[in-house]
């Protein structure tokens, strides 16, 4: 079997294309998304300096202590501290430390544990497109900066999240509801039953308790989670106040406040900056974390992927609106789709967003439907091949989170859909009340 490339491998195969696109067709190249790229590399430098601090540890615990007050109601509440734990960081690969947390207090409570793992998993995913430093959400400030809704107002870092947390909330709370009644209870499985008649099995089943209570955190951990927090604040603060940024003249010499994506990256190399400076944090440890090793898989997919699409796109940009313009004008749900399939093949929300949203501006697509169908950037739960869900299959250790015999049947799928489902129609509700379609 041939392993499966990942975003790395795509972002190099789209050097093949733009030299077969360029040098074999002479297409004019197109631009690279370095605004995108730049940001990625400020906000995953700052991220992963907090988890080499030790400061995401603090988030984690917190996280844990609020799970284990409630355990009846983990199958919500794990979904929800997945996606505000993602919020925070800017990237879902902080379920990793939690998964076992929820399975232990899941098995503990005869909990059925597929029902909050795959719920968990989905949810931190999908907390991307409610964070204001994950790739994806300063990829649409990027791109959709110099764009205005159907109310005349510009976009801006608010103006996106106004829109996608609510969107998200809501995909969430309906990912947790459905997961409340799904699969059958530990003490009905016949399977789970006779995988646990084994004393052996029982033992591996029921385990020793996996638990972050028992540690005492240093200062240090707590001085470093409140200084990324405090900047992420800031970052808020300055896109819900323009007139608290410096301003500067533009080409036709109007003042103008600095631009957000510019913003977001000072203010993301401030807290890595300040939280080295304040920390104990060993620098050797940033660049060798799984948020500094998912967040440069990102920019080279970003960078090979977008760049070549850029270039297919500008090239045939007025047959496109000519073919597909109308069609996406009349069926704007048309847009999402093609977003939710770009993301499955590309594996990653940043660089479907990049390569998607550039071709949906150009063929005419509203820049408030591109925010109200935000969630659709997440499509790759489709298959059970990215690394969250893999590694929340093996965490459950009592079988019930599976891929099952024909493969898209895995516990994966229909909370992907129900989550991304309603908030897209959320968010198409919530863009029309708004004014911004």
């Amino acid at each position: 079997m041939v392993p499966k490339k990942g975003g790395i491998a795509l972002g190099l195969l789209g050097g093949i294309g733009l030299v077969i696109l360029i040098f074999g067709f002479h297409l004019p190249p197109g631009k690279a998304p370095v605004d995108v790229m730049l940001t990625i590399i400020a906000v995953v430098a700052a991220s992963a300096t907090l988890q080499a601090s030790g400061g995401l540890d603090v988030m984690l615990q917190i996280a844990e202590k609020i799970l284990r007050k409630n355990p009846k109601y983990v199958t919500i509440l794990a979904p929800l501290v997945t996606m505000i734990l993602t919020m925070l960081c800017g990237t879902g690969h902080v379920v990793y430390t939690i998964m076992p947390i929820i399975y232990d207090i899941a098995i503990k409570n005869n909990i059925r544990p597929e029902r909050p793992m795959a719920a968990a998993s989905i949810s931190s995913q999908m907390g991307i497109c409610a964070s204001p430093v994950s790739v994806a959400i300063v990829s649409f400030v990027a791109l959709l900066a110099k764009s205005h809704l159907a109310n005349g107002a510009e976009i801006s870092l608010i103006t996106v999240l106004q829109i996608t947390i609510p969107c998200t909330i809501a995909g969430v709370l309906a990912i947790g509801i459905f997961s409340w009644f799904r699969g059958k209870d530990l003490d009905k499985d016949p399977d789970f039953q006779a995988f646990i008649s084994n004393p052996e099995n029982k033992q591996y089943v029921y385990g020793e308790s996996a638990t972050l209570l028992n540690q005492k955190l240093p200062t240090s951990q707590w001085v470093a989670m409140w200084i990324f927090l405090a900047n992420i604040a800031v970052i808020a603060l300055l896109g819900m106040f323009p007139e608290l940024r410096p301003s500067f003249p533009d080409a036709k010499g109007v003042l103008k406040p600095m631009n957000m994506v510019l913003t977001i990256q000072m203010f993301m190399f401030l807290a890595g900056a300040l939280i080295v400076i304040f920390t104990k944090v060993d620098t050797s440890k940033i660049s060798k974390n799984e948020v500094f090793r998912s967040g440069m898989i990102a920019i080279v997919a970003v960078f090979g992927i977008a760049w070549m699409a850029e270039t297919v796109f500008l090239a045939h940009l007025a047959d496109m609106k000519a073919s597909l313009g109308d069609v996406v004008k009349q069926h704007p749900w048309t847009y999402a789709l093609m977003l939710l399939l770009v993301s499955k093949f590309l594996n990653s929300q940043a660089a479907a967003v990049a390569t998607m949203v550039p071709v949906a501006l150009g063929v005419g697509v509203e820049p408030g439907y591109i925010l109200a169908f935000a969630a659709a950037c997440y499509g790759y739960y489709i298959l059970p091949t990215y690394p969250s869900d893999l590694a929340t299959i093996q965490f459950d250790r009592s079988g019930t989170t599976k891929i099952g015999k024909f493969v898209i049947n895995h516990s994966f799928i229909l909370p992907g859909l129900i989550g991304v489902g309603t908030s897209c129609v959320f968010g198409f509700i919530l863009a029309s009340v708004m004014g911004y379609v």
